[in-house]
C-alpha cells in the first residue's frame, strides 16, 4: 500500500486486508518488467486468500523476471466508501499502484452471485466496464475460473475469457502481450493472435442471434475465432507448476492452512455436479508429488495444518500410500493433515484409524438425497445401509459430530424425499446411541445442510428447470416439520439467492445489460446476505425488459442451442442427455473406474484418463 494512502486505515474494520507486505508476497523491480498482472478475486480478502487456484496462478507468473503478479481483492464497504469519498482507485496489494496502469486485470470467476463485484471493481479502478470502450491495446480484462464454462452473462465486459487449466495457457497469453506491446499492435491485432491459442475465447469474435421466442439460434464466429473454443486441460499433474510457498496472510482467512492438491477431475458422475464433468478427465499426481509438495509448503509457510484437496478425497488412488508418507514428517512437526471430501462408500478401518492419529474433529459426508430413489436418479451411488455403517463406524472410533450436506430441489424430488431428509438423519442419531462404547456424558451432533440445487451448464441436469422460489420455501417448512430431535440441526440457503445463482449459471448476453444496471442501483457482494438486494435485482431485470423465470425455472428441449454449446469442455452432449434419460427412470451409471462411460473428456488429454486402467 502506498504511504500516502495509509490515512484510510483509520477505522476500517481488518485494515491488513489492504496493506500488502505479507510473507510470501512478491515484490519486483518495475523497470524489468514486461508485463504486470493484476489478479483480482471478486470477494472480500478472506474469501480469495483461501483460494488455491490465485496461489498456484500467482506463484506461476511471479516465477518469470519479466511478469509480476499483484493480488487484488474486492474492498470491504467500509474501505470502498473511504476509498470513493477520497478519489483512491482500487489498488495492487504488492506496488500499491492502481490497477488501472496493469496491462492484465485477470478475474477469477468461482460463484455466480460474484458478478456484480466485477463490475465495482472496475468502477472503482477507474476501468470502462464494456470491452468495446476500452480502445488500448491494454489493460486487457480476462476471466478464467468455473463460471468460465459459460460466460455470456458478462461477455460485454471482458476482452478474453480462458476456459479450462491455466497453468500453460497463462504464460503463453503473457508471451503473446509482450511480443505486441514491442511491436506496438492495436488490441485487434493482439484479440485476433490470442483467438489462435488453444483454450483462449474472445466474446467479441463471435456474433449471436436469437429466435422470437429467446432461445439462441446461432453463435457465428468471425475473425481468427474458432467454431468451437476447446478448454486447455493439463497432461501432466507431476511435471506442472506448484508454488513452494504461498502468501500468509496478517488476518485469519477462511481456509487459513497449506493445500496440496491430490487430483484433478471426479469419477464419480454425479448428476447435479458440475466440477464433476468441467474438470474432467480425471488426472492423479503421484504420492510422492503429493508429500513432497505438502512438506514444501509446511517449511516454507509456518502453517501447522496442510489439506489434501481434490473433489473426493478418499476416491484418489493412492490415499493410503499417501497417508502413512504425510505422518512420517506431519505430527513430529505439530501439523495436522485434513482430509475434507470423503466419501461414505469407500471410509475403511484403515483410513479411519489413520485419521484418528491426526484429528478428532467433525466428519462430513454428503448423501445428497434423502431416498434411495433420488439417490439413484442424480446417480450418488451411495447406499443408507452405507451412509448408517460409515456413521457407525466414525462413532466407534470416538467421534461425536457429523456434518450431511443434502440438496432440495432435485430434479424428480417429491415431498416424501424431503421427509427422507431427516429421517435419514434421525437415523445417524440412532446409530450413536447404538453404540456401546459410545464416550460417557457425550451427546451427538448431527448437522444437516441443505443447499437449494441449481441447474448447471455441462451436467446431465443443464436442460432441467430449477424449483421456484416458492416450492423451495414450501420443501423447507416441510422438512422442519419431519425433525424430531434436538439432536439434529439444519440449515439451509436462502431461495432467493439461489434462484439469482439460477438465472446467471444458465444465462446468455441479454443478461449483460441487467447486470450494469443492477450494479448502478448498488447491488454489490450479491453472496453475502446482509449486502443483497433482491429488490434491486428484480427492478433491474424489469428495467432491461428480462423475466429471469426464462432462465431459471423453464425446462429446455434436448434440441435447443445452449448458450454456453460454443465452447468445448470434451463432454459429449449425447453422453448428458443420456444421463439425463437416466435419471428420471431412477437407473445409476457405475463410476468411472468400475466402467468409462465414454463421456468423451479424456479426448482432451490425448485420449488418457487416469480412471482408466
Amino acid at each position: 500500500m502506498r504511504k500516502e494512502w495509509e490515512y484510510l486505515l483509520d477505522g476500517v474494520q481488518k485494515p491488513a486486508r489492504y496493506t500488502g507486505g505479507e510473507l510470501g508476497s512478491a515484490m519486483k523491480d518495475k523497470a524489468q518488467i514486461k508485463v504486470r498482472y493484476a489478479f483480482c478475486f471478486p470477494d472480500s480478502y478472506e474469501i480469495g486468500m483461501s483460494h488455491l487456484g490465485m496461489k498456484i496462478l500467482y506463484g506461476l507468473v511471479n516465477e518469470r523476471k519479466d511478469a509480476w503478479c499483484e493480488r487484488v481483492f474486492a474492498p470491504w464497504v467500509d474501505m470502498e466508501e473511504k476509498m470513493r469519498a477520497n478519489g483512491v482507485p482500487l489498488y495492487a496489494l504488492e506496488s500499491g499502484d492502481p490497477i488501472s496502469e496493469f496491462d492484465l486485470i485477470g478475474f477469477t470467476l468461482q460463484y455466480e452471485l460474484s458478478y456484480s463485484n466485477v463490475l465495482n471493481m472496475l468502477d472503482l479502478a477507474g476501468v470502462p466496464l464494456r470491452s468495446r470502450d476500452r480502445t488500448a491495446l491494454t489493460p486487457l480484462v480476462i476471466g478464467g475460473g468455473p463460471c468460465a464454462c459459460n460466460p455470456e452473462p458478462l461477455a460485454d465486459f471482458f476482452d478474453i475469457f480462458l476456459p479450462g487449466e491455466g497453468e500453460e495457457v497463462t504464460n503463453e497469453l503473457i508471451d503473446l502481450l509482450i511480443a505486441h506491446k514491442e511491436k506496438g499492435s492495436t488490441k485487434l491485432e493482439f484479440l485476433r493472435d490470442a483467438a489462435k491459442i488453444e483454450g483462449v475465447y474472445v466474446p467479441a469474435f463471435y456474433d449471436v442471434s436469437y429466435h422470437t421466442d429467446g432461445t439462441l439460434q446461432a453463435v457465428t464466429p468471425k475473425e481468427t475465432a474458432p467454431t468451437k473454443v476447446k478448454k486447455r486441460v493439463i497432461a501432466d499433474l507431476d511435471s506442472v507448476y506448484f508454488p513452494k510457498q504461498f502468501v500468509v496472510p496478517f488476518v485469519d482467512v477462511v481456509h487459513d492452512r497449506a493445500v496440496a492438491e491430490v487430483f484433478r477431475g471426479c469419477i464419480r458422475g454425479c448428476r447435479f455436479c458440475q466440477a464433476g464433468f468441467i474438470y474432467r478427465p480425471i488426472r492423479e499426481k503421484s504420492s510422492d508429488t503429493v508429500n513432497r509438495q505438502a512438506k514444501a509448503l509446511c517449511d516454507s509457510t509456518g502453517y501447522d495444518e496442510i489439506s489434501l484437496c481434490s473433489l473426493s478425497t478418499s476416491d484418489y488412488s493412492e490415499v493410503e500410500t499417501l497417508l502413512p508418507q504425510l505422518l512420517s514428517w506431519a505430527p513430529d512437526e505439530k501439523i495436522n493433515v485434513s482430509l475434507p471430501s470423503l466419501r461414505v462408500d469407500n471410509f475403511s478401518e484403515s483410513l479411519m484409524e489413520e485419521l484418528k492419529k491426526v484429528r478428532k474433529s467433525g466428519l462430513t459426508f454428503a448423501p445428497e438425497a434423502g431416498t434411495q430413489r433420488l439417490r439413484d436418479a442424480i446417480n450418488k451411488n451411495v447406499t443408507e445401509e452405507e451412509v448408517l455403517s460409515t456413521a457407525a463406524q466414525a462413532f466407534r472410533g470416538g467421534w461425536t459430530s457429523v456434518k450431511l450436506y443434502f440438496m432440495m430441489g432435485l430434479p424428480t424430488e417429491t415431498l416424501e424425499d424431503v421427509a427422507g431428509i431427516a429421517e435419514l438423519a434421525q437415523k445417524v442419531v440412532n446409530e450413536f446411541y447404538h453404540n456401546p462404547d459410545k464416550p460417557k456424558g457425550k451427546g451427538v451432533t448431527v448437522s444437516v445442510s441443505v443447499a437449494s440445487f441449481v441447474p448447471k451448464p455441462f451436467t446431465p441436469f443443464q436442460w432441467e428447470p430449477q424449483d421456484t422460489m416458492e416450492q423451495l420455501a414450501e420443501k423447507q417448512k416441510y422438512l422442519m416439520e419431519n425433525v424430531h430431535s434436538g439432536k439434529i440441526r439444519v440449515s439451509w440457503h436462502q431461495p432467493h439467492t439461489s434462484f439469482l445463482e439460477g438465472v446467471f449459471a444458465r444465462g446468455d448476453r441479454k443478461l449483460c445489460d441487467v447486470l450494469e444496471e443492477a450494479w448502478k442501483r448498488g447491488c454489490k457482494f450479491d453472496g453475502w446476505d446482509e449486502f443483497f438486494r433482491f429488490d434491486a435485482w428484480m427492478q433491474a431485470f424489469e428495467a432491461c425488459g428480462v423475466d429471469p423465470a426464462f432462465y431459471a425455472n423453464r425446462r429446455r428441449d434436448f434440441s435447443e442451442l445452449l448458450p454456453w454449446e460454443h465452447l468445448d469442455y470434451g463432454i459429449r452432449r449425447a453422453f448428458l442427455a443420456e444421463e439425463n434419460r437416466k435419471a428420471h427412470e431412477s437407473v445409476t451409471s457405475p463410476n468411472c473406474r468400475q466402467k468409462c462411460s465414454a463421456c468423451g473428456a479424456a479426448r482432451l488429454n490425448g485420449g488418457h484418463c487416469d480412471a482408466i486402467q
